[in-house]
């Protein structure tokens, strides 16, 4: 006796699968970068990345090129909206919001973006386990998946020179970042960008996460490296900014629907 014959598979043009928006006006994608930056800031601050005042993520205005949307600065980044957010030029002077910004953060963000115009967003924290890996001037080693997105395509900038305030600092930051993704900054912290705010805020993560298991791994034992060939086949496969936005819309999801105040 013959089973009941099973449904047939649904034609996969009939399955959702979101994919990054495209914008009718640049006011519509200025609203969207902004939405994205304060859910990305919320985030941050519920992963406790945090810590007094310090930690920024940065977003190129679509349309002027050379103004950039940041978070408030001394406003909890739980509590951000994207009314709260601030534009700024790539000389720090606030063109549109009614805060201040942190001038010393902002400088070697405005460096960034000036050094790459591919990248829309750029993020720095002072999260705790990338504060320990800076400390150690070390850079991930390719020991789990998530960490070969980095391999070869981030650096070690390897010097320390106090609170950098200065565009020349931040010149030599972007120097040290070169095309790559992200950067540790000796006895600092971690950054990383993105062509989307979604990209630099997953990465920001996903390296942050990469540290805590490298320490902890070394703490333990001997971490056992992924070869050379097997880890840029895995970076070619995960370390593209559009799987980074793939995997970022969940966390997008939480936010949004839990924190809607967010978008006002």
């Amino acid at each position: 006796m013959h089973g009941p014959t099973p449904p047939l598979p649904l034609p996969t043009d009939q399955l959702q699968f979101a994919m990054p928006p495209m914008h009718e006006s640049l006011d519509d994608e200025r609203r969207h970068r902004k939405e994205r930056l304060a859910g990305a800031l919320r985030i941050f601050g519920r992963l406790g990345f945090e810590d007094g005042v310090s930690g920024h993520i940065t977003a190129r205005d679509p349309e002027f090129s050379d103004c950039f949307w940041v978070n408030p600065f001394g406003m909890p980044f739980k509590h951000v909206t994207v009314s709260d957010l601030v534009m700024a030029n790539a000389e720090g002077q606030v063109i549109q919001g009614r805060y201040h910004v942190n001038q010393a953060a902002f400088t070697v963000h405005a460096q960034v973006h000036a050094a790459r115009p591919d990248v829309v967003a750029v993020a720095h924290c002072h999260s705790v386990h990338g504060r320990a890996l800076s400390a150690l001037a070390e850079l991930l080693d390719p020991i789990t998946q998530e960490s070969c997105a980095f391999y070869e395509d981030h650096a070690l900038y390897d010097a320390y020179t106090g609170v950098a305030v200065d565009a020349e600092e931040g010149r030599r930051i972007a120097s040290a970042l070169g095309s790559r993704k992200a950067l540790v900054l000796r006895n600092h912290g971690l950054l990383t960008v993105g062509d989307s705010v979604d990209a630099a805020a997953w990465w920001f993560l996903s390296m942050e996460r990469s540290a805590q298991v490298q320490l902890t791994a070394k703490a333990a034992g001997r971490p056992v490296l992924i070869g050379h060939r097997q880890a840029v086949a895995t970076r070619e496969q995960l370390g593209g900014d559009l799987v980074a936005w793939i995997n970022y819309q969940p966390l997008w999801q939480d936010i949004s629907r839990s924190e809607p105040d967010l978008l006002s």
